[in-house]
């Protein structure tokens, strides 16, 4: 049974990540921003012991039972609900009884983070309920690990810190071993493009799970605690001891460890032209060392760099499929629009959804009158 109307809004964004592609996993260095697209959950309590929630994306409604323990199993989008409520219940949290209606302007598969919106979404519902919270940090943590033994997606902290700590203006800098984050300001001078390929991927498909085994076994092979502890510098001589295809992996995590440095350096400096070739190095790197792109973002990468007013385009998220993101002249934002929709149409034969964002703040509650 529930009440009439929702009591609160979460609005919980997506992610893109302007560079720093599977390197959260090595222990090393990311540079997300949350978008101004994601989930948002209209909620209510319910009168009995039960979470209730359905998605405008259709599919029957998802039942929980709050006062058992909760255990994976789940085959729906339920288990990364699941995963958060029992995270919470592990805390000794005694959760009560809620309804939540879910809307999405986030495209599903693309890369942009809809797990990690639900999981910090429906952790701070949970929050919101029980009135108490815990460190961000540690929230963020706690969707991580629902995703791990929930959906069997071994994931970095990248999404879940992304979600959990952006900063209304910034790109969110973080150190993936220490957990250390810095906000980088990214200015009004530059905007960012988002490009869905169309392609739906799937991590929890064997890929992204099998380039995180060869990047565990070229540190082993290495003698190193990860491939964080691998330097740019050292890196040529180390090379040679590699059989293929840990090198490549090995390759692309060292030198994206060094391009997210100098992205974060040049923006701080507002200069873009230098942060978008970053930004294409990083998509050649991905492409032809990790090997998660797919010929729909290489064409979309490659048709959208040409346009002028366009800094940078790469692949972002996990790849298989999902999106592009472009670095942007922002004076030029309506007019790189256009024309890259018709690049797009071109490469790919059909129109592609992309949509214009800017740097958004993390999950947030919204309380109605």
């Amino acid at each position: 049974m529930t009440s009439p109307r929702h009591e609160f809004t979460v609005v919980s964004p997506g992610r893109v990540n302007l560079i720093g592609e599977h390197t959260d996993y090595n222990d090393g260095f990311v540079l997300p921003l949350a978008i101004d697209r994601g989930l948002r959950m209209d909620v209510c309590r319910r009168l009995d012991d039960r979470a209730v929630l359905s998605s405008d994306r259709g599919g029957p409604s998802v039942e929980i039972e709050l006062g058992l323990p909760i255990t994976a199993g789940r085959g729906d989008w339920g288990r990364y609900v699941a995963g958060v409520l029992a995270g919470y219940q592990r805390l000794g949290w005694a959760i009560p009884g809620f309804a939540a209606r879910i809307t999405a302007d986030l495209p599903t598969g693309g890369g942009l983070s809809s797990s990690a919106a639900l999981e910090a979404g429906i952790a701070t519902v949970v929050e919101t309920l029980c009135g108490r919270t815990v460190d961000p940090v540690a929230k963020a943590l706690l969707c991580q690990r629902a995703e791990h033994e929930f959906a069997g997606v071994p994931c970095g902290i990248m999404d879940q810190f992304a979600v959990t700590l952006a900063r209304h203006g910034h790109a969110l800098f973080i150190d993936c071993r220490s957990r250390e984050v810095a906000h980088v300001p990214l200015g009004t001078s530059i905007a960012v493009l988002v490009i869905d390929s169309g392609v739906k991927h799937a991590l929890g498909d064997g890929g992204y799970a099998a380039r995180r085994h060869e990047c565990e076994t070229a540190a082993r092979l290495l003698a190193r605690p990860a491939l964080r502890d691998v330097s740019g510098m050292e890196w040529p001589s180390l090379a040679p001891t590699l059989p293929e295809p840990e090198r490549r992996r090995a390759r692309h995590v060292v030198t994206e460890n060094d391009r997210v440095h100098a992205f974060a350096a040049a923006a701080r400096a507002g200069d873009w032209p230098t942060a978008g070739r970053l930004m294409r190095k990083s998509h050649a790197s991905l492409r032809d060392d990790f090997e998660v792109s797919c010929p729909e973002l290489d064409r979309i990468c490659d048709a959208v760099g040409r346009i002028a007013g366009v800094f940078g385009c790469r692949m972002t998220g996990g790849g298989f499929g999902g999106c592009a993101v472009a670095l942007i002249d922002d004076s030029r934002a309506s007019d790189v629009e256009a024309a890259a929709r018709a690049a797009c149409t071109t490469a790919l034969g059909h129109e592609p959804d992309l949509f214009l964002t800017a740097a958004a703040a993390g999950t947030r509650v919204e309380v109605n009158a």
